[in-house]
C-alpha cells in the first residue's frame, strides 16, 4: 500500500526555478511539496570548497538582469549575501591568432582593435541606417552579417554565444535566444541607435532600476543561494532522491507517484508544476499525446565539460579580467577560460588563481565523450599556451560533465512554446516550466520562479 500524501501544489524539480517558486509559495502560505529525483538540491548549482579553493561545478555567476533577482536577495537577507563581481570583471578578452586581445569597450578601442576588419569598422558607421529584418526566424549569424559584417560575427558575437549558450550562431534565432537584441532592431530599427534611444527614454522616464546587469555570485559560492532557498521555503517541503516520478490526471487534480527509500508514495495535488529538463518530460507526464510532447522533448542541448583549475602559486599571464573567449574559427579545443578568482572574493589562496575552462558545446560535442585523461591533455595544452604557463602543475583539477547543459533556442521554439500552451490549456492545473522556456540564465530562472505564482493564481 503506497504512502498517501496531499498538497495543493507539487513542484517537480528542485533547481533554481523550482526552489524560487517554493520560496514564493511559502510566502503565500500555500501547501506544497517539491520532489527531486537526485540526492541534491539546486540542480546544476554546486559549490565545492577544497584545498584552499572555492569553485563551482555548475554555473559560476549570474547577471543582475531583472528586479526579481534583487527582490529575492532582499527576501533572503540573513540566509545568504549577494556578492557583486569586482571591477576587473568589466575587462574581457577574445583570442585571435593565438593571442588574448582585449574586447573593445568603446569607440576608440573599437576602431583600433585587431579583432575586426577595416571594412567592417567602416560598415558599422552605417548600421543605424539599415532597415530592420523582416524574417522572424532569421538566425543570429544572418542578422549579424546583415547589420555589422562577418568579422563582428566571428570575433564578437560568436565567442559571446559560445560563452552563453555554447552554441552555434547559425542555429540560434535572436527572437527567442536574444530577445532584447532582436527587439532593439524591431522597435528602433538599429542596435546602435536603439541603444541610444532606449537610454534616453529610460532617463526621461525617471524610472530607477536596480537591475544593472552586473555580474553576481553569493558570498561563499552559489550553493549558499540554494541553501538559503531551502531554509526559507522550509526543509520539510523538499523530498529528494525520489525515483520514478510520474504524474497522472485524476478528477479535481493530479496524482504524483514516486519511490522514496524503496517505498511507493502517492501525492494528490490540485496543481503540478514541472521545472525539469525537456528531455525528462516523456517519463514524467506519459499521458500527454506524443506528437505534442515531442515538440518540447526534442529540444537540442549543448553538451559541456567544465574543468576547475586551481593554482596556489600563479606563474602565468596576469589574471585581471572576467576571462577569455575562443571564437570557433580559431579551431581550438576549448570554448573559453573564466577567471573567478580575479573578480570574486576568497576563491583561491593569496597569490594563487582559480580558472574555469569550458569544452564541448554544440559544434564540438564529441569532446564530451573523451576520457578524463584526454580532457586533461587538452586543458594542459590550451591553458599553457594561452596563459603563458611554462609548467602545468595545478593544485586542483576537477572535471564536471553535463549532457544536457544548455538548451538551444532555435527556430523550433515557436512550436515548443505553442505545445506548452496547448498542454496547459487542455490539462488545467498542469504547468510546464523550467529553462525550456523564458530564458536560460539564472536571472531568467529566478524571474520565472516569481511569475509562476501568477500563472498558478496565487
Amino acid at each position: 500500500m503506497p504512502i498517501q500524501k496531499e498538497a495543493e501544489v507539487v513542484v517537480i524539480g528542485a533547481g533554481l526555478t523550482g526552489m524560487t517558486l517554493a520560496h514564493n509559495l511559502r510566502k503565500r502560505n500555500v501547501d506544497f511539496l517539491v520532489l527531486e529525483r537526485s540526492g541534491t538540491l539546486g540542480g546544476v548549482i554546486n559549490t565545492v570548497e577544497k584545498n584552499g579553493f572555492i569553485y563551482e561545478t555548475g554555473p559560476n555567476t549570474g547577471v543582475l538582469g531583472n528586479e526579481f533577482v534583487m527582490d529575492l536577495f532582499d527576501e533572503l537577507a540573513g540566509y545568504c549575501k549577494l556578492e557583486v563581481a569586482g571591477n576587473s570583471v568589466n575587462k574581457r578578452y577574445i583570442v585571435k591568432n593565438g593571442r588574448m586581445e582585449p574586447m573593445p569597450a568603446g569607440l576608440i578601442s573599437g576602431i583600433t582593435t585587431p579583432l575586426f576588419s577595416f571594412g567592417d569598422k567602416l560598415r558599422i558607421l552605417g548600421e543605424p541606417f539599415r532597415r530592420p529584418g523582416t524574417k522572424p526566424n532569421e538566425t543570429l549569424d544572418q542578422l549579424v552579417i546583415r547589420r555589422m559584417g562577418k568579422s563582428f560575427l566571428n570575433y564578437a558575437v560568436d565567442p559571446f554565444i559560445l560563452g552563453v549558450y555554447a552554441g552555434d550562431p547559425s542555429y540560434l534565432v535572436p527572437k527567442y535566444a536574444l530577445p532584447k537584441l532582436y527587439n532593439l532592431e524591431q522597435k528602433y530599427g538599429s542596435f546602435i541607435g536603439g541603444h541610444i534611444k532606449m537610454a534616453r527614454e529610460k532617463k526621461k522616464s525617471g524610472i530607477v532600476t536596480r537591475a544593472n546587469r552586473k555580474i553576481f555570485s553569493v558570498e561563499g559560492g552559489l550553493a549558499n543561494l540554494t541553501k538559503a532557498l531551502y531554509n526559507s521555503a522550509g526543509n520539510e517541503k523538499f523530498i529528494i532522491s525520489t525515483n520514478g516520478i510520474e504524474v497522472q490526471p485524476v478528477i479535481e487534480g493530479y496524482v504524483v507517484k514516486g519511490i522514496i527509500n524503496n517505498e511507493e508514495v502517492s501525492i494528490k495535488a490540485k496543481k503540478v508544476v514541472t521545472t525539469i529538463g525537456a528531455h525528462e518530460l516523456p517519463r514524467v507526464v506519459p499521458f500527454i499525446e506524443g506528437a505534442v510532447l515531442n515538440s518540447i522533448s526534442n529540444l537540442l542541448y549543448a553538451r559541456v565539460v567544465q574543468v576547475s583549475l586551481g593554482f596556489k602559486k600563479w606563474q602565468g599571464h596576469t589574471i585581471d579580467s572576467f576571462g577569455g573567449l575562443i571564437p570557433f574559427r580559431e579551431n581550438r579545443d576549448i570554448l573559453g577560460i573564466l577567471f573567478p578568482s580575479a573578480f570574486l572574493k576568497n576563491r583561491a589562496p593569496e597569490g594563487g588563481a582559480l580558472l574555469s575552462v569550458f569544452l564541448g558545446g554544440v559544434r564540438k560535442s564529441y569532446i564530451f565523450d573523451l576520457s578524463d585523461t584526454e580532457i586533461q591533455d587538452i586543458v594542459k595544452k590550451e591553458v599553457s599556451q594561452l596563459m603563458g604557463l611554462k609548467e602545468f602543475h595545478p593544485d586542483l583539477f576537477h572535471i564536471s560533465r553535463y549532457h544536457h547543459a544548455i538548451p538551444q533556442y532555435g527556430a523550433d521554439c515557436e512550436a515548443r512554446f505553442k505545445a506548452v500552451e496547448t498542454i496547459q490549456e487542455k490539462y488545467k492545473g498542469l504547468y510546464i516550466a523550467g529553462n525550456l522556456r523564458n530564458g536560460i540564465g539564472m536571472a531568467d530562472r529566478i524571474k520565472q520562479g516569481f511569475e509562476l505564482l501568477g500563472e498558478l493564481g496565487f
